[in-house]
């Protein structure tokens, strides 16, 4: 009589604990026997979840869609606006015009892009490579502004390279847009006793009452910085997230008493 129930359970239990939630909505109860009470009720949460997997499904491919139809007036507005500062009667008011509305292009041109990232790691990686994430570490940008410093180890994991380099890429250059004037970046990766990969990065720069570092994570948000200034879209930590979430890993994120923050990423080693 209870094994109906058991296996209600034991399927709620397993798409709640889902990595990647979204795939965990594909699951079904499929629950056979008699038309009673229980079955009724594993036919209902079964159409919950259908209708929770197409509504996820839709915003998925309606970002996709629309990052793409973007694109295309974008790549119009930057050629006419290079044609017309090409000549050289165009005006300084003209030109400088036209530097700014370039500015303004290419700010949209990276919130288009980081929409497309988003949508496509925001579910869990069904093709896996192997990637050392030293590699990705040796490689990190190096800015003029903060000095950045690379402790890269061993740190191989089964994953996506381009949504991995990105999470790398991301990292850094948070911690390098949001510092102070000759601070620092320090990254390092390892494989620990237990079986995970961390990466970390931490930071100097302004401190960050600990209450506003899960915020820091949504799309859009920057810690006292209006959504529409600086160069970066809003989008490089909820990338970061969904990208840990796509390999079944972990993410924490600490803020340093002296300012800047601490974040370390938990993937599982590879093997």
């Amino acid at each position: 009589m209870l094994q109906p129930l058991h296996q209600i359970t034991a399927t709620a239990r397993r798409i709640a604990e889902s990595p990647a939630a979204d795939r965990g909505l594909q699951e079904r109860i499929a629950l056979h026997g008699p038309n009673d009470e229980l079955k009724q009720l594993a036919d209902t949460f079964d159409l919950m979840l259908s209708r929770l997997d197409q509504s996820l499904d839709a915003q998925r491919r309606f970002i996709a869609n629309a990052s793409h139809e973007l694109r295309t007036p974008l790549t119009l507005n930057r050629t006419l606006l290079e044609v017309a500062l090409e000549p050289e009667t165009a005006s300084p008011e003209v030109r400088q015009l036209g530097s700014t509305l370039l500015a303004i292009n290419d700010r949209h041109g990276r919130l288009i892009d980081g929409l497309l990232l988003l949508a496509r790691s925001d579910r869990e990686v069904t093709e896996r490579s192997y990637v050392d994430l030293a590699d990705i570490v040796d490689h990190v940008a190096v800015a003029d502004v903060v000095q950045v410093r690379t402790e890269p180890a061993e740190a191989a994991v089964l994953g996506d390279p381009v949504l991995l380099e990105r999470l790398v890429q991301n990292l850094v250059e948070n911690g390098i847009r949001h510092n102070v004037p000759d601070g620092w970046v320090q990254v390092t990766s390892r494989t620990r006793p237990d079986g995970w990969v961390e990466l970390r990065v931490a930071n100097s720069g302004p401190v960050v009452p600990r209450y506003e570092v899960p915020g820091l994570f949504e799309p859009f948000r920057r810690y006292r910085t209006d959504r529409l200034a600086g160069p970066g879209a809003g989008l490089g930590l909820s990338i970061v997230r969904a990208v840990v979430g796509a390999h079944r890993g972990r993410l924490q994120a600490d803020a340093r008493d002296e300012g800047g923050l601490v974040i370390t990423v938990l993937l599982p080693a590879a093997g």
